[in-house]
């Protein structure tokens, strides 16, 4: 998507320049061209030498690149570029750019850019949940710039984490989405997805579970909210990073995904059901922890929530379902079985048979089944498995 786009690269006096680099080879390889602004102070942490190496192009810092009166035109910048990112962007850059103090080439060059501006903070926490810091990040965000916020950033309990840059790669995805022709179509949508496992209790310290990593799920979330959704995530018990944009509400047991899901279902335009949701557990769960006292022990199952096919009762015509079946054999006939039974408008088919996909693999490989027909994909990484999955969903919301 960033092939042969033109992306003006500032940075700024913080620890994280290194980070550049990275950020640079990412978007080169994408096929991106890029030129790097540099402040005065960002010149302490990394060298225009090594940035002009990775790019190929002589870094901008100074008005006046020689004593001849050849000078660096921000306005030809602006002009140029498809986008501009800034990253690290410190506390002290953030306010000169909400304020307009045209003190070096970089806040010149932002000030007459034409073109989308991204901003990646970086400083410490007690810097970025400052009021002033907070207000400024605001008000660039009124000026239309996308803010990346901190991998952290704000969730619902409050501000948390370090304020620290966001990783070069998310970065660049960031901006791949942003810049792609689908970045908006699904803006104004409210879409509930629901990621990782379940945990069924047998007693205080043991559980049924299974080895979803909620990769897949909380890729299709980073992926409805940079096209714009409002996303609702229902995860499981998983230890990722809560994606840009997305709302989080936390569940361990079926029971407490199902409560979740059937409450917020109702104003969805979209469901994506990804959890690999346990289909039983213990009868009862012992209160106290289960000692080896004999040689065998018998649990008793019973079926837990079916989660789909309830939100499949209550979907409406305005709403569109998408369920996902994990197969071992017969793949196919047992999707379609389950696309139709609990009405769903489409069906995201994975086998375990395919080796390094699926569980705890950053790689799946699906096929999109649906009352029309059915579409094979190759293996694929999951975050472009979600695009995927989301460019269907995109055509029939």
């Amino acid at each position: 998507m960033l092939k042969g786009k033109k992306i003006v690269l500032g940075i700024t006096g913080s620890i994280a320049a290194y980070k550049a680099c990275l950020i640079i080879r990412a978007l080169i390889k994408q096929g991106a061209e890029v030129q790097v602004v540099i402040t005065p102070s960002g010149k302490e942490f990394i060298t225009p030498i090594t940035l002009s190496a990775l790019t190929h192009k002589p870094v901008v810092s100074e008005f006046f690149s020689q004593r001849d009166g050849t000078w660096n035109s921000h306005v030809d910048l602006g002009l140029w570029a498809d986008a501009m990112l800034i990253a690290p962007a410190t506390a002290s850059t953030i306010g000169k750019m909400a304020h307009g103090i045209a003190d070096n080439m970089l806040i010149t060059t932002y000030l007459s850019m034409k073109a989308p501006v991204f901003i990646a903070p970086a400083m410490d926490l007690d810097m970025y949940a400052h009021p002033s810091t907070q207000q400024n990040l605001k008000t660039l965000q009124a000026y239309g710039n996308h803010i990346i916020e901190p991998q952290s950033g704000f969730l619902a309990s409050g501000l948390e984490g370090k304020g620290r840059m966001e990783e070069p790669e998310r970065i660049v995805e960031f901006l791949d989405h942003a810049l792609s022709p689908s970045a908006n179509d699904l803006s104004g949508k409210r879409i509930l997805i629901t990621a990782g496992p379940t945990y069924e209790k047998i007693d205080p310290v043991r559980f049924i579970g299974n080895y979803s990593s909620g990769k897949m799920g909380f890729a299709l979330a980073a992926e409805c909210a940079r096209r714009g959704a409002e996303v609702t995530l229902v995860a499981g018990p998983v230890s990722l990073p809560t994606p840009a944009g997305v709302s989080r509400i936390d569940v361990e047991s079926c029971q407490e995904m199902y409560e979740a899901s059937t409450q917020a279902f109702p104003r969805m335009d979209a469901a994506i059901l990804c959890a690999a949701v346990a289909d039983f557990r213990p009868e009862t769960a012992a209160e106290q922890k289960i000692k080896r006292e004999k040689d065998d022990l018998v649990l008793r199952l019973q079926p837990t929530h079916d989660i789909a096919q309830q939100l499949g009762q209550l979907k409406t015509d305005r709403q569109v379902l998408v369920g996902f079946a994990l197969e071992t054999n017969d793949e196919e006939l047992n999707a379609k079985k389950k696309l139709a039974k609990k009405n769903l408008d489409f069906i995201v088919l994975n086998s375990t048979r395919n080796k390094g996909t699926t569980f705890r693999s950053d790689d799946n490989q699906i096929s999109i089944i649906s009352a029309t027909g059915q579409k094979d994909f190759p293996k694929k990484p999951k975050t472009e498995v979600a695009r995927d999955i989301v460019d269907h969903l995109a055509a029939i919301i």
